[in-house]
């Protein structure tokens, strides 16, 4: 049995993961907030989440009370819903070619996925972009 040489192996994890955290950071500094955003089609809700779905900002406008609260409370998780998705669909994005393959698995079993092409911001009216 081949002897490990600890150190040396140790040495060569540690300026992988320097070189790894070096490439993220590159890519966030790239793509800028991984934020996820959502708007109502007309508007009158928007919420921001960070990645993982902590919301991070509602905004309302009074437009968006008349519709009673059970509505607008329904109509924020929804929005928050599709917003995580987005936040999760940028973190992929920035992260998976950093990682690589292995990586990927390990992002997806995080909830960090990518969007299918065809769930675009199109697919969100006033959604305010990804």
């Amino acid at each position: 049995m081949a002897e490990i040489d600890v150190d040396r192996e140790a040495s060569r994890v540690s300026e992988q993961v320097e070189r790894t955290a070096e490439r993220a950071q590159e890519q966030f500094a790239r793509i800028g907030s991984v934020a996820g955003r959502a708007e109502s089609a007309d508007g009158a809700i928007r919420v921001e989440v960070a990645p993982g779905g902590l919301l991070t900002d509602v905004r309302l406008t009074h437009a968006s009370l008349r519709a009673g609260t059970d509505a607008v409370a329904q109509q924020i998780v929804e929005l928050a819903h599709q917003a995580t998705r987005r936040a999760g669909d940028r973190m992929y994005r920035a992260l998976a070619p950093v990682l690589g393959p292995d990586g990927e698995k390990h992002l997806s079993s995080l909830g960090y996925e990518p969007l299918p092409d065809d769930e675009d911001e199109s697919a969100f009216p006033g959604s305010g972009g990804r």
